[in-house]
């Protein structure tokens, strides 16, 4: 009650603080909840060349840097006299971000005192990221500085070029970023064998070039500079050999004197060849960082400002928004509209194929932000669905992931049309409504044909059912009881009168009043079905039945009624009547079932396969919270609803504080997360807030 009645009072008592320009004016310090990994905008973005980087700006025992989970990671070392700095615990002052956003960070610290460090750094490109550093003498007497800055990356090879031009040295190396098991089996084309380069209009006093081997003795003295190669070697996976390219240049500044310099780091083919490299890179040597701020700043203009006054929130929602835009792409292959990955850094092969309509939840959010890229992501599946109305399971510029099992396709969970719905609510673009109309239409029928076996009314997962269903492993129904198209489930058939409800206000929309009458008897005749053979009024409670029988036995008694969060899935597909809502909450609203303290878990904490850190076994899948968030409030539960997104966003604020990264899921019991993060449908979370503050936005 506690977090429900401050929750409330932030909401409807603190003025406005926030602006389009909130991330332009930060005072951002470790233990804010700021998001800090950075990828190009979509405008300079490629899928087959690309590279993030996430700032760690918050370790005691390491320094500031910009790291990649298998590519080229960025730091400056300091030597002020007999210091060597490379720690943040020995920094005299830590970081402090100013502005940021999903491309570009400025921030500054003191590595001593009276020697400020002011760093802005934008990932310009996905072959390109620009670093200014400028450093100022604030204090009162001389000072003679070594910069180190050094570069490190996965390799065994000592080769590196250095090429000389008017616009200065640069430095290449070989560089090899292999595929995953996943992208090497679903042929995802992206380059591995590359070339790193640096670039910059500094000159350096020495250039070392060395290898970090897992061999390396842990006992180092008082040396300094093994002490930082341990750093390195500790920082990255102990097996790996690690290459470091470190260079010097020592900086003699006066009382009140600024000096700045600019480093241009990449990569690109292997073949590049060096002129062409001098030639487009050096042109960023001279680009305006204002400029580029202005950019981000117009883009994120679209935004509507929260009115609540609180940091946390603030910092949150609009954290959700640069995830969002993040993995956000440019159309390239198969795909002629704009589509999203699940995350650009770190890159792994499940999240970089392409998209799935339970990522594309995250667009209901993202409409806010960039209304035509969220339509034409929807319009990406689209254009790939075949003519019996089936779109894939998986849809991306260079795959099709159709997963053929026992003679069948596999699709992915129907949300299609809501998310349409959804889309339009907030775009307001009926061009948009009639391009997806149709489409949605045969994609509904589709799934009614092929999936109700025993065509009694009721749908059940097909083909690869457990990645159909989304709910992939550890799932009590499919790991206790058995298959998934064995049974008939409220999922399923939640999201499909969903979509037949959907469907039947597009068309209502569009002027089509036959076809509207005939999504509502759609919708109506699948709902009293759920309640009728779903509901159980013994527990107050839906669940999957029988396919041959509709009863909640498959092998044993009642071994079907197993509390799951898809029982809850008809409260936000407005299946419940008034006395079944009234009923579930009770299973909903108790904390030894679904009210746990972050949010509401994916199985009940009663039962025992619970595990809040499992996968779909407990942990809090943050997309379904926000259903059941919505359930909530268009069934008159505001309290409930409000309580629950304090749940959820207590938790993700905690992570981005303590690690500055979202999660794929949350605990429900305490202060944990797993298992991939910077995951693009945790953006969906800002939908809580817009929700609470614009009630009237939701029907």
């Amino acid at each position: 009650m506690k977090k429900l009645i401050l929750f409330s009072l932030l909401f409807f008592s603190l003025p406005l603080m926030a602006l389009p320009q909130f991330l332009s004016n930060l005072r951002a310090k470790a233990d804010d909840a700021l998001f800090t990994t950075y990828a190009a905008p979509a405008s300079r973005s490629e899928y087959k060349i690309d590279q993030g980087y996430q700032l760690l700006w918050n370790d005691q025992e390491n320094n500031v840097e910009f790291t990649s989970k298998n590519g080229i990671n960025i730091g400056i070392a300091f030597n002020l006299g007999k210091e060597f700095q490379f720690r943040l615990k020995e920094f005299y002052s830590e970081p402090v971000i100013t502005t940021s956003y999903s491309d570009l960070v400025r921030f500054y610290y003191y590595p001593f005192k009276d020697v400020r460090i002011d760093i802005f750094f934008d990932v310009y490109s996905s072959r390109e990221a620009i670093e200014d550093i400028r450093i100022t003498n604030e204090g009162r007497f001389p000072v003679e500085l070594e910069l180190s800055p050094y570069y490190y990356y996965p390799s065994n090879d000592t080769v590196m070029d250095i090429a000389h031009q008017n616009l200065g040295d640069l430095y290449s190396f070989p560089f090899e970023r292999k595929r995953d098991g996943w992208m090497i089996e679903h042929t995802i084309p992206l380059t591995e064998k590359l070339k790193g380069f640096i670039m910059g209009n500094i000159d350096y006093d020495s250039v070392q070039h060395f290898l970090l081997t897992p061999s390396m003795p842990e006992k180092n003295g008082q040396d300094p500079l093994k002490n930082f190669k341990m750093m390195l070697k500790r920082q990255k996976n102990n097996a790996k050999t690690i290459k470091v390219l470190m260079f010097a240049r020592n900086v003699h500044l006066q009382p009140g004197d600024i000096t700045q310099f600019r480093l241009i780091n990449g990569i690109s083919e292997a073949n590049s060849r060096i002129p062409d490299l001098f030639r487009k890179s050096g042109k960023l040597l001279s680009k305006d960082p204002d400029k580029l701020i202005r950019e981000d700043e117009k883009l994120y203009s679209h935004i509507q400002p929260l009115v609540t006054g609180n940091r946390d929130y603030q910092m949150f929602y609009w954290s959700c928004f640069s995830l969002l835009q993040q993995c956000m792409m440019p159309p390239e292959g198969k795909c002629s509209y704009n589509y999203y990955v699940f995350s650009r850094e770190p890159k792994w092969g499940w999240g970089y194929g392409g998209q799935v309509f339970h990522e594309s939840l995250s667009m209901l959010a993202y409409a806010y932000m960039n209304p035509l890229a969220a339509m034409n992501s929807q319009r990406v599946f689209i254009e790939r669905q075949h003519k019996d109305g089936y779109i894939n399971y998986r849809t991306g510029p260079y795959l099709d992931e159709t997963i053929e099992y026992q003679g069948k396709l596999t699709t992915s969970a129907p949300w299609f049309n809501y998310e349409n719905l959804e889309i339009y609510r907030i775009t307001k673009d009926k061009k948009f409504l009639e391009d997806v109309y149709i489409p949605g239409k045969k994609f509904y029928n589709y799934w009614v044909s092929e999936r109700d076996s025993n065509k009694n009314g009721l749908c059940e997962w097909g083909a690869e059912a457990e990645l159909e269903s989304v709910r992939d492993a550890r799932v009590a129904v499919w790991d206790k009881v058995g298959w998934p198209s064995n049974f008939e489930g409220p999922d399923l058939n939640s999201m499909l009168a969903k979509e037949a409800r959907s469907l039947g206000e597009i068309a209502d929309i569009l002027g089509k009043k036959e076809d509207t009458e005939y999504w509502k008897t759609e919708f109506q005749k699948r709902k009293d079905l759920i309640n009728k053979f779903m509901w159980d009024p013994l527990s107050n409670f839906y669940y999957n039945v029988n396919r041959n029988d509709q009863t909640f036995r498959y092998q044993h008694p009642d071994d079907l009624k197993i509390k799951e969060i898809t029982g809850i899935l008809p409260l936000w597909a407005g299946v419940c009547d008034s006395m079944r809502c009234q009923k579930l909450i009770r299973s909903i609203t108790n904390p030894d079932e679904f009210w746990r303290p972050y949010g509401i878990p994916s199985l009940s904490a009663r039962d025992d396969y619970y595990n809040p850190i499992g996968y779909w076994n407990g942990p809090v899948w943050v997309q379904w919270n926000y259903l059941v968030f919505r359930g909530l409030l268009e069934n008159g539960f505001r309290k409930e609803a409000e309580e629950l997104a304090a749940k959820v966003l207590d938790n993700m604020i905690w992570h981005l504080k303590n690690d500055h990264v979202f999660w794929e899921f949350y605990s429900a019991d305490e202060h944990q997360a797993g298992w991939n993060k910077t995951y693009i449908w945790a953006g969906i979370a800002a939908r809580f807030l817009i929700d609470l503050e614009q009630p009237g936005k939701t029907n």
